[in-house]
């Protein structure tokens, strides 16, 4: 099989994915709560392990995180609806922050022709903060899987455009 055939496979099929992840928004967020509980609870785990085998002055430390991170993930994978509002509120208040970020960037390039872009950047990521903290109790469950869906949509369009243009070239071999 050629190797912009695979790209034009696992593109259309990130579409797909993305397509079903917008469909059932919620479903997929919980998914997506559920994979960061199991993630934070490996990683908890891992850091405990590792803090067991530690001499130093920074294992008491490197414990109580391991702990911490451990329970953070078991808390995700035990209740995923709290683990889904807790997790699109922080994706909220990065999302503000971000914003408020790229306002204070632009200020500093206010003499420069990157001024606007960067000053609607982060209008717009201010704005969006501020519609889904006012639909909070509306958005939260189905924040996680809109974003999982729409990235999912990006990630194969430009998995497509990147199958074609590999085609284009004719360094498609087979690999």
């Amino acid at each position: 099989m050629a190797l912009w055939t695979k790209w034009l496979i696992l593109g259309v099929v990130s579409v797909v994915f993305g397509l079903f992840a917008l469909g059932n928004a919620v479903a997929a967020s919980i998914a997506v709560t559920l994979v960061t509980g199991l993630f934070l609870a490996l990683a908890g785990g891992v850091q405990i392990y590792v803090a067991m085998a530690e001499d130093g002055g920074h294992k008491v430390w490197a414990l109580v995180l391991g702990i911490v991170t451990l329970l953070l993930g078991l808390s995700f994978m035990v209740n995923p609806l709290g683990g889904t509002v807790s997790l699109a509120l922080l994706v909220t208040v990065l999302l503000a922050a971000s914003g408020v970020l790229r306002l204070v960037l632009a200020w500093s390039m206010k003499q420069t022709r990157f001024y606007w872009p960067m000053l609607v950047s982060g209008a717009l990521s201010v704005l969006l903060a501020a519609y889904i903290l006012a639909n909070f109790g509306a958005a939260s469950l189905a924040l996680l899987g809109v974003l999982l869906g729409v990235e999912l949509l990006f990630n194969g369009a430009g998995l497509i455009v990147l199958a074609l243009f590999v085609k284009s070239q004719g360094t498609g071999g087979t690999r």
